[in-house]
């Protein structure tokens, strides 16, 4: 352990530990990926998203900023009675309690608690398909009944730069699934592909959190 993070005891995992507002020198990332598909997520939260192409074919915007790292998907959580608006990640709601995150070999693991929920976010690509996943899950440790809600939030890029792609970007709600579909039709090589976001089929749900209940949410995003 160098202060900040270390290998687990059977070196399987690298574990950072963030508090009292420390932080890397450097992004500390993690890539996952398949043969046909990836992301990037560092220490402090998602990265970006590809798929075939890691420069042309960005799902999200990856940045070249190595101290910002500011983060192209974000979940967030919030208090719907009191208003209060946090993430299962150091980024973009940075907070004093502790975060730990663990990079293993195909996943990245976030544990974070404040608020009285504490919150599980493991992230993954299966072996084979197409698709990041996220599984959020939240765990009420106060003594009251909660009602939260979670929001994903994508930067969508569909390209290599985003200045190029944005004005091209065209996204829609698919009335089967309530999905988000983005495309870019101004591509030669990837045009007739479709990126997807969604949120396990509860996009406008609300869950009501009994006390010291759990509730598992699983977040598909960026296909």
């Amino acid at each position: 352990f160098n202060g900040l993070g270390g290998f687990d005891r059977d070196g399987r995992e690298y574990v950072t530990v963030l508090s009292d507002g420390h932080s890397t020198p450097a992004p500390w990332i993690n890539v996952i990926a398949n043969p046909g598909f990836g992301f990037q997520v560092s220490e402090s939260g998602s990265g970006y998203t590809w798929s075939l192409n890691s420069r042309e074919n960005q799902l999200t915007a990856w940045s070249n900023d190595p101290v910002s790292d500011p983060p192209s998907e974000t979940i967030y959580v919030r208090d719907e009675e009191t208003g209060e608006l946090w993430t299962p990640t150091p980024l973009p709601i940075r907070e004093r309690s502790p975060y730990v995150i663990r990079h293993g070999r195909g996943y990245t693991f976030f544990e974070h608690a404040s608020h009285g929920i504490s919150l599980e976010l493991m992230q993954c690509v299966p072996l084979e398909d197409p698709v990041k996943i996220s599984r959020l899950t939240l765990t009420n440790v106060s003594d009251k009944g909660r009602r939260i809600s979670v929001t994903a939030y994508v930067e969508w890029l569909l390209g290599a730069s985003r200045s190029v792609a944005a004005p091209f970007v065209v996204t829609e709600v698919d009335e089967e699934t309530g999905a988000i579909f983005a495309r870019n039709a101004w591509r030669r090589d990837f045009g007739a592909r479709v990126a997807f976001a969604d949120l396990g089929g509860v996009q406008a749900g609300r869950v009501r959190m009994g006390d010291r209940g759990l509730l598992p949410v699983r977040i598909p995003a960026s296909g």
